[in-house]
């Protein structure tokens, strides 16, 4: 399926602005890949790995959920999604092979299998003021609220945070195919760092291969994002994600930033601060993602101190951040 949806794509007109009276953009998500997951025991499986709750996953609830190694230091960080009775999880496609590879060790006698699922199932995204308006001139059900899911004839949509409108559209080959056809004559049609962009001024990170087991949930703050329950009881790295919530004090987080650059950050890149005493180093750039010509948009884990004192440097050499921090905020303790 993926081979005719990519030589589907390859016949349409290429990166173009929305047409006149449109502001929506429209995007292919294959980068992102999907992670199946099914039964008797699936449910009770991703609930001994996880991060989140999945009891308050629903057909009309997605959420983000992250996979911890033994020292809580997150493997992945997913959006899932339940259709049906199949578990979905959504991660960079490049960790897929990986977190099959970890999830499957788990399994045992477990009723559960594990698939990749990124070539049965279109994605696409459509972001922009006039999104909701666009989707339901299709007839599709809109998903009023943030991190909402609605289905209809085989296609599901999630309702994804952020300032702009936005949502991920999945399903088979044909009605997407059509879907995509009667969106894009009244969308712009954008790139995949156009959704990596929307995901890092939204304050969502990602975990790359690049950054797994750099971070723990709270760096990156999955406690403001409905990313992880401190009240669903055991999973893998459990017992070092409560110790810090209950009993440590956080010294590093996430933040938004933007950079005059030569070149696009990569996650995992170190971050400076003269003041640093850690051993582990001040911080990582997260993810980035092009604004203009030289300019990148970022998302960063930094020593609270450090960001505060607005000494954060991008490398020793580097240009000073001015971190910020993301839509959500920070409550008055972490």
């Amino acid at each position: 399926m993926m081979k005719q949806w990519q030589a589907f794509l390859a016949e349409q007109p290429r990166e173009r602005d929305a047409s006149p009276g449109g502001n929506c953009q429209l995007i292919d998500l294959t980068h992102l890949g999907l992670v199946a997951i099914q039964g008797a025991d699936a449910e009770a499986f991703l609930q001994g790995q996880l991060t989140n709750d999945i009891r308050e996953l629903s057909p009309t609830r997605s959420q983000l959920s992250g996979h911890c190694s033994n020292k809580g230091r997150l493997l992945a960080l997913f959006r899932m999604i339940r259709r049906d009775d199949t578990f979905y999880l959504q991660i960079p496609a490049e960790r897929v092979p990986d977190i099959l590879k970890r999830l499957s060790i788990f399994v045992l006698r477990s009723k559960v299998t594990l698939a990749d699922a990124s070539e049965t199932c279109i994605r696409i995204g459509l972001a922009g003021e006039d999104a909701p308006r666009r989707l339901a001139d299709q007839d599709l059900p809109v998903p009023e609220m943030e991190n909402d899911v609605t289905a209809a004839d085989g296609i599901t949509l999630i309702r994804i945070p952020g300032d702009v409108p936005r949502f991920e559209i999945l399903g088979p080959f044909d009605p997407m195919r059509q879907l995509w056809e009667r969106l894009s004559d009244q969308s712009g049609v954008a790139n995949a760092d156009t959704w990596r962009r929307l995901d890092i001024q939204a304050g969502l990170p990602n975990v790359y291969s690049e950054t797994a087991e750099t971070f723990i949930p709270q760096m990156l703050n999955l406690q403001h994002i409905d990313g992880v329950s401190f009240n669903k009881g055991c999973y893998t790295g459990q017992e070092v994600v409560a110790r810090m919530q209950f009993l440590g004090k956080l010294k590093r987080r996430m933040y938004l930033a933007e950079a005059d650059l030569p070149a696009q950050p990569k996650p995992g890149d170190e971050l400076y601060a003269s003041s640093s005493t850690s051993q582990q180093g001040n911080g990582w750039i997260v993810d980035a993602a092009p604004l203009s010509e030289g300019r990148f948009a970022l998302l960063a884990v930094a020593e609270i101190a450090a960001a505060e004192s607005g000494e954060t440097r991008l490398g020793h050499d580097g240009p000073t951040l001015q971190l910020q921090p993301p839509p959500y905020g920070f409550p008055s303790k972490d």
